[in-house]
């Protein structure tokens, strides 16, 4: 059978790709601890789980409009300006089926055959083969451990070209956790001030699960919102994964663009999960911070666990739920059985051998590194330490 073309420039997601084969070998009997998957391990708060209970109750169980309820997109609206100090009206919000359809959305009414695409790395995995899917040529821009894995304000200019298009990155950053203060976006908005053709999708998911203070929104430059897609959800801070709720705030342009891509997809997301919403936007912030808090604690444990380990290079980071280490000193070593030549071997062999499940660097367009999430408990996360150093121990 003859597939589509378009299935060649995409691949299966290495998050998930791990998390399958996490799943698979528990299937099989075999005690595997997950820090590959991007999910808190909290449940979603008792009072948004009410609110949806209320919703089955009052018949909310209809076609939704295809950008979301009214009341819901004046509700992230007020959010937006509660949290961000930003003034959206409710007509440019588009309420998704998750963030990443946000993303898709976006870049599918902004991007055309052969356009730019720029992306700092590392990045979510899926930036990229969204980018592909549109048809866009994808242009990485690597930011390494030296500079905090953020991209600067002079790389960006040397990126920038008359094709192109579009740049999208994230912050708090999935998958290093780095968090952009206003000083950085600053210097780059400066940057993009200069280049009016360039749209910018800023993915703010993880915008609750920051450590050092208040989230900088890149909607605070004003001179940039005509071009500024923000990229939000309840899925990270709201501990909302299977919910799947995400939305946009952009220019009115761009949100009817957006609104007419998804009629044809999906239309409006799912009605429960919508009233849901309401309640999360509006209501108590207090057991978010309290993940936030209890994030920060198993964050600490980990950074110092893997600290112990020679040759894993960590920096602590300052949001998101990961750690990303450099780990290519273990490259050309062998435990006499398997040998390890890049991240992706890495990540194969302390699945195998260590039975812990985290993502190759590879995916994120990091090579040199490897992705682990701490959504986990501390015990599980002491378990997984204790695994990752036995195996490591055996490489020489």
């Amino acid at each position: 059978m003859e597939l589509a073309e378009r299935l060649s420039r995409v691949s299966e997601p290495q998050t998930i790709k791990m998390s399958k084969l996490s799943r698979e070998l528990r299937a099989k009997g075999i005690d595997v601890i997950d820090l590959s998957i991007g999910e808190p391990d909290f449940d979603t708060p008792r009072h948004i789980k009410d609110a949806a209970i209320q919703a089955i109750e009052e018949g909310y169980t209809h076609y939704t409009p295809v950008p979301g309820y009214a009341d819901l997109r004046e509700a992230v609206a007020h959010k937006l300006k509660r949290d961000n100090q930003l003034q959206y009206h409710p007509e440019q919000i588009v309420v998704s089926t998750g963030a990443k359809q946000s993303i898709a959305n976006a870049m599918l009414s902004l991007v055309n055959e052969g356009d730019e695409v720029i992306i700092p790395a590392p990045y979510w995995v899926s930036y990229a083969d969204i980018a592909r899917l549109a048809r866009g040529q994808v242009k990485l821009v690597y930011c390494g451990m030296d500079q905090q894995y953020k991209i600067q304000p002079r790389q960006l200019e040397e990126a920038i070209t008359d094709r192109s298009r579009v740049i999208i990155f994230s912050s708090p950053c999935n998958p290093t956790g780095s968090v952009y203060s206003r000083k950085e976006l600053s210097g780059l908005a400066e940057v993009l001030e200069k280049h009016p053709q360039l749209y910018i999708i800023s993915d703010e998911i993880y915008e609750y699960i920051n450590y050092v203070g208040g989230h900088e929104s890149m909607g605070q430059f004003g001179q940039l919102k005509e071009r500024l897609i923000i990229v939000n959800g309840l899925s990270k801070g709201f501990a909302m994964t299977g919910w799947r709720l995400g939305y946009i705030a952009a220019p009115l342009s761009i949100a009817r663009a957006c609104e007419k891509m998804q009629s044809q997809f999906t239309s409006g997301t799912c009605s429960i999960t919508q009233r849901a919403a309401i309640t999360a936007l509006r209501g108590d912030l207090g057991p978010s911070r309290a993940m936030t808090a209890e994030f920060r604690g198993r964050r600490d444990f980990l950074v110092a666990a893997l600290n112990q380990i020679s040759g894993m290079r960590i920096t602590s980071p300052d949001g998101a739920f990961y750690l990303f280490p450099d780990v290519s000193a273990f490259y050309g070593l062998s435990d006499g059985k398997t040998v390890i030549g890049d991240s992706d071997d890495l990540g194969m062999y302390l699945l195998h051998r260590g039975r812990v499940s985290a993502v190759a660097g590879s995916a994120f367009g990091a090579p040199s590194c490897i992705r682990f999430s701490y959504a986990a408990s501390i015990d599980k996360l002491k378990a997984a330490a204790e695994r990752v150093a036995e195996a490591i121990a055996e490489l020489h």
